[in-house]
């Protein structure tokens, strides 16, 4: 299993000549699970469920599961190959990384059925290779990220309360970035050194009063230029008593800060009441680990 993803701050640097941006952000770890199960097969296939939109989930080479299984069994120099069965619950193409958790939960899954004996910092190297969240996701918990996202710094947080509101619409991450690439042209621009005390002293507190004001998201105004119906759903939250509200990652989910459980419910109902639907999740949860079949 390995959890879904917020970022709390996310402040993203400039193009780099690969194409990746260097990024500060603190990743969040919640309470939506994505269970991987593999099995022995004669090729690498990929079986998903899920309560949420699988529309857009790739079922062949593409599937970021596959890379995954594959980077391990490069990595032990075998050529076994696995079917991988995917139970969904993180919304898909939402900026909350349930593909990302789809390839950590693999990469544990795929190392305990070949008796692969890697360490976890053998793990996280190839996670490193898959992509700027699936380190992250090995992990979990909350932490600092830096780098494309594989220079991990743990934090201390007490649990937080949130209300997802998935979108209908699905967007491609690297179309994110390129939109605030063209919407930044020109503009001089440096990532801040680290994430503000204050921010940190919050998290550690538990406070969500004190953490509002210092929820921050560099691509949410690319997100909005693309898909602009998201800024109603933001204002909604807010209007409704949210603590604070901002498209998740590269959206298009969007996040809402609540004080405590009860307050999460209540928003819930109050987006229900409008015709949407919405997820109440905690925060932080642990990375991705086994658990028995049952």
């Amino acid at each position: 299993m390995a959890p879904g993803k917020i970022n709390l701050i996310l402040k993203v640097g400039p193009a780099r000549a690969d194409g990746y941006h260097d990024l500060l952000t603190c990743f969040h770890a919640v309470d939506l699970w994505e269970t991987v199960t593999v099995t022995p097969a004669s090729d690498y296939l990929v079986t998903i469920h899920g309560d949420v939109n699988l529309g857009e989930v790739p079922l062949d080479g593409n599937n970021l599961a596959v890379k995954a299984a594959k980077a391990v069994a490069t990595e032990l120099g075998i050529k076994d190959e696995v079917l991988i069965h995917i139970s969904k619950k993180v919304p898909v193409g939402g900026g909350m990384g349930g593909g990302s958790a789809d390839a950590a939960a693999t990469l544990i899954a795929v190392n305990e059925l070949w008796q692969g004996g890697l360490s976890q910092v053998a793990l996280l190297k190839i996670a490193a290779g898959l992509g700027a969240d699936v380190p992250f996701l090995l992990e979990g918990y909350s932490q600092i990220g830096r780098g494309i996202g594989e220079d991990l710094e743990p934090i201390r947080s007490l649990p937080m309360w949130w209300v997802v509101v998935p979108a209908l619409e699905h967007l491609s991450t690297p179309l994110v970035y390129q939109n605030l690439d063209r919407i930044r042209s020109g503009f001089d621009f440096t990532l801040p050194p680290d994430v503000p005390t204050p921010f940190r002293q919050a998290l550690l507190a538990g406070d969500p009063v004190a953490l509002a004001p210092h929820l921050a998201n560099d691509l949410q105004i690319s997100t909005l230029e693309l898909v602009p119906s998201l800024l109603h759903t933001l204002e909604r939250g807010l209007e409704q008593g949210a603590l604070a509200s901002m498209v998740s990652g590269s959206g298009p989910s969007c996040i809402f800060l609540a004080s405590d459980k009860e307050h999460a419910l209540r928003l819930r109902d109050a987006f229900a009441t409008q015709g949407s639907y919405s997820l109440v999740t905690s925060s932080p949860a642990r990375g991705a680990h086994l658990v028995p079949i049952r």
